[in-house]
C-alpha cells in the first residue's frame, strides 16, 4: 500500500518570488514544490536556489511536506540545485524529465555526494515518451516514492491536443498508474493550466481521482480547495468504511464466512479499501 501521507494538493511555488514563498505558509496545500525549473528565468536561478533552501530549512510551513524541484542534471544548474537541496530540510527533490532508472540513480548518487539524509527521496516527473516506456523501472527504484505526471510536456512531445477529458493522454496516464501501483508508490496527476476555468479544473480532478491518482500538482493557490475536496474521503465514504470494517470483524468473531452490507458481498479487498479510507481521513484530520 502506498504511503498514506495526504498529497491531495501539491502546490508549485516559484522560488524566485520571495513573496510567493511567504504566501505559501498560509495556503492549505498538503505539500509544496519550491520550483527552480520552469518558473525561474536563467538569470534568477542562483537567487531562487538560495530562496528555496532557506524556505525549506525554515520550519515555517507547518505540517506541509516541502520539496524542491531541481533543474535536470543535464542543465548547467542541476548539479548545484541537487547539492543545495541535499543540505536543506526538504523531504524530497522533484526531478523533471526523468527518462529512465539511470537518471534516477544519477540523482540519488548526487544526493549522497551532497550529504543528503538517507530519508530524502526523489519525486520523478514522468513527462516524455521514453519515461512512459521505462516507468516500471523508474517506479521500482528504492529512492523514488512519488511519480508526478508532466502532462504538459508529455502532450507536447506526443503532439497531442489538450482537449477536455484528455483522452489522447489517458492510455499513458494509465500505464504510469499501473507502474505506481506495482511499485507501491504515490502518483500525482498533471497540472491544469486554465486557472479561470474552475469547472474544467474540477472535472479533471474528478477524472484523476476516478482513475486512481493520489492527488494533483497545482499552479495556483485558488486550485487548492477543489483538489482537497476531490481527494478527501466524504463523510458518507468514511461512515460506509466504518460499517464495512465493523461488519467484517463481527463476522470473523462469529465464525461466519460470508459478510454482506446493503445486499453486497464484502471480501478482504473491500476491508482493505475501507481501512485505507479511514487512514486517509485520519491523516487529513491530523493536518488541520
Amino acid at each position: 500500500m502506498a504511503e498514506l501521507r495526504p498529497r491531495r494538493s501539491v502546490l508549485y511555488m516559484p522560488a524566485a518570488n520571495e513573496r510567493a514563498l511567504q504566501k505559501a505558509k498560509g495556503v492549505a496545500a498538503d505539500a509544496l514544490i519550491f520550483d527552480l525549473e520552469d518558473a525561474v528565468a536563467p538569470d534568477s536561478k542562483e537567487a531562487a536556489r538560495a530562496n528555496a533552501v532557506a524556505a525549506a530549512s525554515s520550519r515555517e510551513y507547518g505540517r506541509k511536506e516541502i520539496t524542491i524541484r531541481c533543474n535536470s542534471l543535464s542543465t548547467p544548474w542541476g548539479a548545484d540545485d541537487i547539492a543545495a537541496a541535499a543540505q536543506s530540510r526538504a523531504v524530497a527533490v522533484v526531478i523533471p524529465k526523468v527518462n529512465n532508472v539511470a537518471d534516477v540513480a544519477a540523482v540519488s548518487a548526487a544526493l549522497d555526494r551532497g550529504g543528503a539524509p538517507a530519508g530524502m527521496t526523489i519525486w520523478a516527473m514522468i513527462e516524455t515518451p521514453e519515461a512512459i516506456f521505462n516507468v516500471r523501472s523508474i517506479a521500482a527504484h528504492a529512492r523514488v516514492n512519488v511519480l508526478v505526471m508532466g502532462t504538459n510536456d508529455l502532450a507536447k512531445e506526443l503532439r497531442a491536443k489538450q482537449v477536455p477529458g484528455r483522452h489522447p493522454l489517458v492510455p499513458h496516464l494509465s500505464t504510469a498508474l499501473l507502474a505506481a501501483r506495482e511499485g507501491h508508490k504515490v502518483i500525482l496527476d498533471g497540472v491544469y493550466n486554465d486557472i479561470k476555468n474552475n469547472n474544467g479544473f474540477l472535472a479533471e480532478c474528478a477524472q484523476g481521482a476516478e482513475m486512481g491518482f493520489d492527488g494533483k500538482p497545482l499552479i495556483h493557490p485558488d486550485q487548492v480547495v477543489g483538489a482537497n475536496e476531490t481527494w478527501a474521503p466524504s463523510d458518507a465514504e468514511v461512515e460506509h468504511a466504518r460499517r464495512v470494517i465493523a461488519a467484517f470483524d463481527e463476522a470473523l468473531a462469529a465464525g461466519k464466512g460470508v459478510v454482506q452490507i446493503d445486499g453486497r458481498m464484502i471480501e478482504n479487498l473491500h476491508v482493505d479499501n475501507a481501512r485505507r479510507v479511514i487512514a486517509i481521513a485520519t491523516a487529513i484530520a491530523s493536518m488541520q
